[in-house]
């Protein structure tokens, strides 16, 4: 089935609230606005019924459809919440908030699943519930976890659920999906290196906590490259490195390194916790200091459902005729929290030739919405199909 005529005729008014939201992006749980217009909208559009307040400033919509013979509860997810960037755009609908943009492609998301709302709202053409499912902090929160913490899925009786991510690079409009680890395990790593502090000019009475970390940031990539298998992934990157001293010639007191840690499975990850500790504390001892590792596991791996990886693809080749394979993603993603409680599967649509997500001059293909909705709509029409 082709993309659904319906979202032609409703592409300018979503293409509007995308913009909307795009001008008045909010961070992590702080999405009030946003959260307040996707309710109105949502009872506007004849949800049978509208909470709010689950994980904290979630929205969730409940579509019954015409009949309900099997008892079948499908959930359709969306992100809300903004990044800290100063926006480059220059657009016309622009943040309006210093500091804060829409780079990552979560106005559009809310967008679409709104448009697929309504005419699932309208058209009832299925056979049990939709609980579609906007969500906050996305970015570094947990939003997710938190509305499963909340009793999302079972508050909702929810038995599948699915999410859907823009993607720059890949043809506008298009899809793309994996089963199995899609995501990887995104962790948060704070290193704090202790010496002596002292003048630059007599290094022989300090202990330099500088030459410490550096030594770390260094040997911290053997991880990947001398105790990982070769044929998995980890990425540990070093993304701060502030000493305790700003002048020129003072060797300081202390040095505050933080980073992040990708992997793709429990074990890597396991393992690269271990290495962390075993090196940092190692270089402190050589060198006469002392170290303090703090490894915040913070968003597991994602995994997509082998079954509803499946489905997603066949309603990714009923509106767009294809579905490609994506390729695995370091980056993460705290859908992982919601497929860790029901089976589910995430899908890639193609954001066309623009800036990649997270950059300044990012923005949302509106070109897109029609196949993004028309997705949506697909999957609970053929998971539930009407009776």
């Amino acid at each position: 089935m082709p993309i659904k005529n319906r979202f032609h005729e409703l592409k300018d008014d979503i293409t509007a609230w995308r913009r909307d939201f795009h001008a008045h992006p909010e961070l992590m749980f702080d999405t009030h606005r946003t959260a307040g217009i996707v309710a109105a909208k949502l009872r506007d559009f004849g949800c049978d019924e509208v909470i709010e307040g689950i994980g904290r400033t979630g929205v969730v919509g409940v579509i019954k459809g015409r009949t309900d013979t099997a008892g079948r509860v499908v959930g359709l997810r969306a992100d809300m919440d903004a990044l800290p960037i100063e926006e480059a755009t220059g657009l016309d609908y622009a943040s309006t908030q210093p500091g804060t943009m829409h780079a990552c492609g979560h106005d559009g998301h809310t967008a679409m699943l709104l448009g697929a709302a309504q005419y699932l709202a309208e058209t009832r053409n299925f056979d049990g519930t939709c609980i579609v499912i906007f969500q906050p902090a996305e970015e570094g929160g947990g939003g997710g976890r938190v509305m499963c913490e909340d009793g999302l899925m079972e508050r909702f009786g929810i038995q599948e659920v699915y999410g859907m991510h823009n993607w720059p690079g890949h043809a506008a409009g298009t899809f793309a999906i994996r089963p199995g680890p899609f995501f990887a395990a995104a962790d948060l790593l704070d290193i704090r290196f202790e010496g002596r502090g002292g003048h630059a000019a007599k290094p022989h009475d300090t202990i330099d906590p500088v030459v410490m970390a550096s030594q770390a940031v260094q040997a911290l990539q053997t991880i990947a490259s001398r105790n990982a298998d070769p044929t998995l992934q980890v990425v540990v990157s070093i993304t701060s490195f502030e000493t305790s001293s700003k002048a020129f010639n003072v060797i300081p007191q202390s040095v505050h390194l933080k980073g992040t840690v990708r992997t793709l499975s429990p074990e890597l990850r396991d393992l690269a916790e271990e290495r962390i500790h075993a090196i940092c504390n190692g270089i402190a001892a050589t060198f006469g200091g002392s170290v303090t590792v703090r490894y915040d596991r913070n968003y597991p791996v994602m995994v997509n459902h082998a079954t509803e990886t499946e489905h997603a693809a066949q309603a990714a080749q009923a509106v767009a005729g294809a579905c490609d394979e994506a390729p695995l993603v370091m980056g993460g993603e705290d859908f992982a929290f919601m497929l860790e409680e029901r089976p589910g599967a995430y899908i890639l649509v193609g954001n066309g030739d623009t800036a990649m997500v997270h950059h300044p001059e990012y923005n949302f293909n509106d070109e897109i919405i029609p196949q993004g909705c028309s997705w949506w709509v697909e999957v609970v029409e053929q998971r539930m199909p009407a009776s």
